[in-house]
């Protein structure tokens, strides 16, 4: 999915990228630092693209990484290149790639996160419905909504081909201060 801010999505990329130059957007998901080298998860809607800063390439670009935390948005521009054997990530669609970044651009800071985006974490149901914007980043709710949404679709689709007039009822009406009042 091509866009002024992106060229690839964080679940695009595979071994036939290797060589390509890609430009990526997204959250960042897990920060590991190993002393030099600094490792980005960044995680849009549709997965998890490792991106890799070297200080030994570029101590400025690294800098500028150490800064990122996680859950905010940056973009990262640079060439996809086939991971080590040892280093493949069997778990992940683009595990077999990772991103040697030559540019980074913070797009939004982000306060440290109540809760974790991270199907694993153990997190109170009180915690997360407190928290639901947070929640809704969790690759499982993600998938709900997004079947959810495309089942809805599907229904309209069928409703539109058999004749079906959907009318909001707001829209025959004059609007109220208090809006959810239009729907009871």
């Amino acid at each position: 999915m091509r866009t002024t801010y992106r060229t690839h999505t964080c679940g695009d990329l595979r071994a036939e990228h290797a060589g390509t130059e890609v430009t990526l957007c997204g959250w960042v998901h897990a920060r590991r630092d190993q002393g030099g080298v600094l490792f980005l998860d960044l995680r849009d809607r549709y997965g998890l693209t490792q991106v890799t800063f070297r200080g030994d390439r570029d101590a400025a670009l690294l800098a500028a990484a150490e800064r990122v935390r996680p859950e905010w948005v940056v973009r990262a521009t640079g060439l996809v290149a086939a991971r080590p054997s040892e280093a493949v990530n069997p778990d992940r669609a683009t595990g077999e790639i990772e991103v040697e970044a030559h540019a980074l651009v913070v797009l939004s800071e982000a306060a440290t996160p109540p809760i974790p985006v991270d199907e694993h974490a153990a997190v109170s149901t009180e915690l997360r419905l407190r928290h639901r914007y947070m929640d809704l980043r969790r690759p499982a709710l993600t998938h709900t909504v997004g079947a959810r949404a495309r089942i809805a679709g599907t229904v309209r689709r069928h409703l539109e081909a058999q004749g079906f007039l959907d009318i909001e009822t707001p829209t025959l009406i004059r609007s109220t201060p208090e809006g959810a009042r239009d729907y009871l």
